[in-house]
């Protein structure tokens, strides 16, 4: 015959079955107790005493035994009960001792559970949310151009073909849509290469006044149309190792920022400080600012800091997301601290050379 392991027969046994074992035995002891004791006094009594006392405890024991067991296992299940209760109508389980018993160590364990359960459900609804506002803000984004196109067409398919002084202007225009929608979707897959790690860096030394030179006269004309001046206060000679394409990148998103959020007359001042083993760059501009509400979420795709802040048609919305995943994938770091009507600082660390 195969052993049973004692732990197994217990577990499979029900609280009045373990009462009637436990009354027995303690019956059994009592009648064998009470026998011995009434040979020691040498009393008459009758042989079938012991059966009697035993008889009578065990009835006692297993009415004791029984109601105890129950109480204790009912007490037990109806704390796990109440926590899982508590749990589905999104309540926190009330936090509870475990006891030396298995019962109280299950109970433990399924409030930790729990615990961890509404954690990822937290983290799920916010992704949700995300996702909805995302998917939302890029209609948004593309419905704009499309639209515009749309009409465009529609205007030279319904004669404007024909006209000379309306043809070229609005092929131009729906050109200009055109590229804006491949500006959206070049953004949006330069992210997603950066957030996959598709997209290699080729890091360098490069100076870090050069680049910021080369990233100023590239908006030199439209700088000069906004009136906003680009000032370059980078030491020459700041070594940096980085991507040069992708620091042009970055200085270029934030530069495109300041002159279309800044006033006529302002400007906005580039400077650098050595931190460490790192470089901090400081892009500052003087222009309408941001308020503190809006800041944490600046980086998101598409975010909108309200009218005020409203993209122009030419952008694409993700200037500030793409300067995030790039400094990311340096392995650096990017704040912003900004005060509403007097201008916005950018700052992000940038690997010096070993």
């Amino acid at each position: 015959m195969p052993y049973v392991p004692a732990r197994t027969v217990m577990g499979q046994l029900t609280p009045r079955q373990i009462a009637l074992l436990a009354s027995m035995a303690v019956a059994a002891i009592g009648g064998l107790l009470a026998g011995m004791g009434a040979d020691i006094a040498g009393s008459s009594l009758a042989p079938w005493w012991p059966f009697l006392c035993a008889l009578a405890i065990l009835g006692v024991a297993y009415a004791t035994f029984s109601f105890g067991i129950e109480r204790f296992v009912h007490g037990r299940i109806k704390t796990l009960y109440r926590t899982v209760h508590d749990l589905r109508r999104g309540r926190p389980a009330p936090e509870r001792t475990a006891a030396g018993d298995e019962l109280s160590r299950v109970n433990a364990e399924v409030a930790e559970w729990a615990s961890e359960r509404r954690t990822e459900i937290r983290e799920l609804q916010e992704r949700e949310k995300f996702r909805r506002e995302f998917i939302g803000n890029l209609a948004h984004e593309l419905k704009t151009p499309i639209f515009n196109i749309q009409g465009y067409i529609l205007t030279l398919l319904e004669g404007g073909l024909e006209d000379e002084k309306v043809n070229r202007d609005f092929l131009e225009r729906a050109s200009n849509g055109v590229d804006r929608l491949m500006k959206i979707v070049e953004d949006l897959d330069m992210i997603s290469k950066l957030e996959s790690g598709v997209m290699d860096l080729r890091l360098a030394v490069v100076d870090l006044h050069e680049v910021v030179r080369d990233a100023i006269e590239s908006l030199e004309l439209q700088s000069a149309s906004k009136g906003v001046k680009l000032v370059n206060g980078v030491e020459r000679g700041t070594p940096v190792r980085v991507d040069r394409d992708r620091l042009m990148q970055v200085l270029v998103n934030l530069f495109t920022n300041a002159i279309n959020y800044g006033r006529e007359g302002g400007g906005c001042h580039v400077s650098s400080y050595l931190l460490g083993d790192q470089v901090a760059v400081e892009v500052a501009d003087d222009g309408i600012g941001i308020s503190p509400e809006h800041l944490p979420r600046l980086f998101e795709r598409f975010y909108r800091v309200g009218k005020s802040r409203a993209r122009n048609e030419g952008g694409s919305g993700l200037g500030l997301a793409i300067v995030k995943h790039i400094i990311d994938a340096h392995g650096q770091s990017i704040t912003v601290k900004s005060v509403e009507g007097k201008g916005t600082t950018f700052t992000f660390t940038l690997q010096r050379p070993d």
